[in-house]
């Protein structure tokens, strides 16, 4: 899968990942208005108008980009409805040729974490059939309980195809506070990039490893640092925009090929009719207000890599 996201990014020329992480305040009034009247003022009217969301989205930039990155959280705070929604969104953006990243932060031990491993891109057995469950391409990975939480996922990469992204350098201003503490002189976050190339060299494509990173964009300087670190691993570089990440920060995430990372924005195109720079399209044209906000960070990343290639795959 690391290779099917590596031809996709190339067909595009768009090192870019959407981020469908929809909050009820970001749906247009129209959308909830019309999910309410069907199924009320409920979880499932809430989920409903979320799924009308999603799809005007994807519907909108599918040809644009190479993957999505739908985050959990916001579906499961519906409950089961979202669940469902979660899933309907994964499977709507596979038939519709985009890679799914699955941003669940999942990380435990044992049989936990096999089961979270098996859930989220493997199978489940039942009886004598097996079954995927949600199906994404790739999910992230909290690396924070050692490798015993991480190797299940491993594993079912490898039989798979498929791929993880480990948290390393994470966007969010806090992330310090744990993340850079000096161990024998040298950051955490240092430490962990070490594991994810030792692991992501056991489980490899065929330039770049099923074991990728998330270094925020954020911080550029680390970004620079855990490249040389890393460099069979792809990086997943979330904090685009809405966090304050530019372009022009983003150069040192990238190798030499112009590949080995992918730039997320998520409320910075899903909501982008709500920014002055988009106003005009209202909120009857949300969609295509998330059409124009990747066509402007595609423009952005094109002019900061500007130095480096997207060789195109034979």
């Amino acid at each position: 899968m690391i290779q099917t996201l590596i031809e996709k990014i190339q067909k595009t020329g768009a090192p870019v990942v959407v981020g469908l992480d929809p909050m009820l305040s970001y749906v247009p009034e129209q959308l909830r208005k019309k999910a309410f009247a069907e199924y009320g003022e409920t979880l499932e009217g809430a989920a409903e108008a979320v799924w009308q969301y999603n799809k005007g989205i994807v519907d909108a930039v599918c040809d644009l980009i190479p993957a999505v990155k739908p985050q959990i959280a916001m579906y499961e705070q519906f409950g089961l409805e979202g669940l469902k929604v979660f899933k309907k969104t994964v499977d709507y953006c596979k038939e519709k040729g985009l890679v799914v990243i699955g941003d669940i932060k999942r990380g435990d031990i044992g049989s936990t974490s096999e089961a979270y491993a098996a859930g989220h891109l493997g199978k489940v057995a039942v009886g004598q059939n097996a079954f995927y469950g949600f199906g994404e391409d790739f999910v992230t990975v909290n690396p924070y309980l050692g490798s015993d939480g991480v190797k299940p996922f491993i594993k079912v990469c490898r039989e798979e195809k498929k791929g993880i992204f480990v948290l390393v350098k994470t966007s969010n201003p806090s992330s310090g506070e744990f993340q850079d503490r000096l161990i024998d002189g040298r950051p955490l976050y240092e430490l962990v990039g070490e594991k994810v190339a030792e692991w992501g060299s056991e489980c490899m494509g065929r330039d770049y490893s099923y074991v990728g990173a998330v270094v925020g964009a954020t911080y550029p300087e680390q970004g620079r640092i855990l490249r040389g670190i890393m460099p069979k691993a792809f990086i997943l570089v979330p904090g685009y925009g809405a966090q304050g990440g530019r372009g022009a920060d983003l150069t040192h995430f990238f190798n030499k090929d112009g590949l080995g990372a992918i730039i997320n924005s998520s409320r910075g195109i899903i909501a982008a009719y709500k920014q002055e720079k988009y106003a005009s399209y209202g909120e009857e044209g949300y969609a295509d207000a998330a059409r124009a906000a990747v066509l402007d960070m595609r423009e952005d990343i094109a002019g900061a890599l500007a130095g480096k290639v997207f060789p195109v795959s034979g």
